[in-house]
């Protein structure tokens, strides 16, 4: 059997429970203000971000980390709630584009300091401006790197 070495421990398991707890202390907190899951957030900010304010739906799939059941779930409920608005995709009958409302845009800019705020105090401030800059270097190259291939 394989194992990870300590070092790789730490990296990984540190990793995974950062990662978990601060997704949940963030979600917790814009629910508690705003009554806004996490992932509500999620997708009016690539939406607000986007050009248009609006992403086809498997573009925003791809920017999100929801499925794509679950994005289609999500966007149901938004465009239910005003937040969001689908539109059909004229060059691709199939295909269907999110576009922010200016409801979206209004939720969007009272939730956004809070959970900004939220990232500072439970990940940034944390990390120095060298730190913050040496993370940032990391994830591009695991972005950039074929992380299938055996190193």
């Amino acid at each position: 059997m394989h194992t990870l070495n300590d070092d790789e421990v730490r990296a990984w398991g540190g990793y995974l429970r950062t990662h978990a707890r601060i997704v949940r202390e963030l979600d917790e907190e814009l629910r508690a203000a705003h009554g806004m899951p996490l992932g509500t957030f999620d997708v009016l900010i690539n939406l607000a971000l986007a050009p248009e304010e609006m992403l086809r739906m498997r573009d925003l799939a791809d920017a999100i980390v929801l499925s794509r059941s679950g994005l289609t779930r999500l966007v149901d409920r938004l465009v239910r709630e005003g937040l969001v608005e689908r539109r059909r995709c004229g060059e691709d009958a199939r295909g269907a584009w999110a576009v922010l409302t200016p409801a979206g845009k209004r939720a969007l800019a009272e939730a956004a300091p809070t959970h900004f705020d939220g990232v500072r105090r439970r990940f940034l401030s944390a990390l120095d401006g060298a730190d913050q800059a040496r993370l940032g270097d990391l994830w591009d190259k695991l972005k950039a790197e074929d992380l299938t291939a055996t190193h």
